[in-house]
């Protein structure tokens, strides 16, 4: 492994956006531009990293990648935005850091990072063979985490943070603010304000808090009716405020349309002041419980179009839910792929036979997962189910 990182420090290239229309090649000519010839274009051809997509090899560009040196392609653009926060099961990212695609990923043991590469990236990029040096290698720490910048063509920006925000800032078609993802040891834990549905024994299961969390660290509230700014003010400041309406069939003393107002008047007095760096999360939860009216005032109040999450199982729609939250990649993991008259029919089925379903803090858990890159978690034992 040693052989192919390499310490060559480079200056640091313009923040300026590349737009690279149709390209002549040098003589003597390279194939057609694709990822394989990446190498070749900057070795042999000598261009500019920065003038070539490292994610698939194209010459037409977009934008630069916003993690390492590189170039990147509307499409691929697209995918990285897409992609970028998506999570699996085992808590760590879907897909390649570089790429956001790959099929075979090495995984950053680093116990802190939970980034994953791929083969086809870390051989195009480091140097031939080096994936399957790193997979057998134990402990491998990735290009994110290494004390050095270069590893072969792959050169880690400075500040790739700040880099990453201004590109989901320019790039991303969202009205909602993505923050600066915080360093490792700045990372503090998570203070959670959670309203009608409690969702502490999710959080616990995924590491964010511990068994024996203080009292403070998650406040539970299940009637907000007297609740004032000074109440909140007092108990804050939090990071994630949690809502949700009830389940089908159980017994409230509010209307549906209650749960949407009362959480976003709470939400108002948890957020931080305008301008504030603060990283600060919120998710509202619809369990089929919303009539179409309050859809519509519940988007409206909190500026996002929601999404539909769902417990498929076959080909049967088991259970679903509809999310509004500004965490990172809701909107990419889940989509409505089930119409409304579909889900009401769901829903009828479901006060009909009155069977015993997934609350909805079940079904929205691992959409916590990307808070991995904001707070500290206590656990890397993630199970799969509660």
């Amino acid at each position: 492994m040693s052989a192919t990182l390499v310490l060559d420090p480079e200056p640091e290239h313009s923040l300026d956006i590349i737009l690279v229309g149709s390209s002549e090649l040098s003589s003597p000519p390279s194939p057609r531009p694709r990822r394989d010839f990446i190498a070749y274009e900057v070795k042999v051809n000598q261009r500019d990293i920065e003038d070539v997509c490292i994610c698939c090899g194209s010459l037409q560009l977009h934008t630069q990648h916003p993690l390492f040196e590189g170039g990147m392609c509307a499409p691929c653009k697209d995918k990285f935005l897409e992609c970028l926060f998506l999570y699996d099961d085992d808590g760590y990212q879907s897909y390649c850091s570089i790429c956001c695609a790959g099929e075979t990923l090495l995984i950053c043991e680093n116990p802190d990072c939970t980034r994953c590469y791929c083969f086809e990236c870390v051989d195009t990029l480091v140097g031939p063979g080096t994936s399957g040096k790193v997979h057998a290698m134990s402990n491998w720490v990735c290009f994110l985490c290494l004390p050095f910048p270069r590893s072969g063509l792959l050169q880690r920006r400075r500040k790739w943070r700040t880099w990453l925000k201004a590109f989901y800032d320019r790039e991303a078609e969202s009205p909602l603010v993505m923050y600066k993802t915080v360093p490792v040891w700045k990372r503090e834990p998570i203070r959670v304000l959670s309203l009608f549905g409690d969702i502490k024994k999710e959080l616990t299961s995924l590491g964010f808090l511990e068994d024996g969390s203080k009292p403070g660290r998650l406040k539970h509230l299940d009637d907000v009716t007297n609740i004032v700014r000074r109440d909140i003010d007092e108990w804050g400041p939090f990071d994630l405020t949690y809502g949700s309406t009830p389940t089908l069939g159980h017994t409230c003393d509010h209307p549906p349309g209650w749960y949407v107002y009362q959480f976003h008047r709470i939400l108002q007095y948890a957020r931080p002041l305008p301008g504030s760096p603060q990283p600060f999360f919120w998710m509202f939860v619809d369990n089929l419980v919303l009539t179409e009216e309050d859809l519509d005032v519940a988007t409206r109040f909190l500026e996002t179009d929601p999404v539909t999450i769902q417990d498929v199982r076959g080909r049967t729609v088991q259970n679903a839910v509809h999310v509004w939250s500004n965490i990172p990649a809701v909107k990419s993991r889940h989509s409505a792929l089930v119409s409304q008259e579909e889900l009401s029919l769901l829903a009828q089925d479901r006060q009909r036979v009155k069977s015993p379903v997934q609350g909805p803090a079940t079904l929205v858990k691992n959409c916590f997962l990307p808070l991995r890159e904001y707070f500290k978690y206590f656990s890397t034992e993630l199970t799969s189910s509660l």
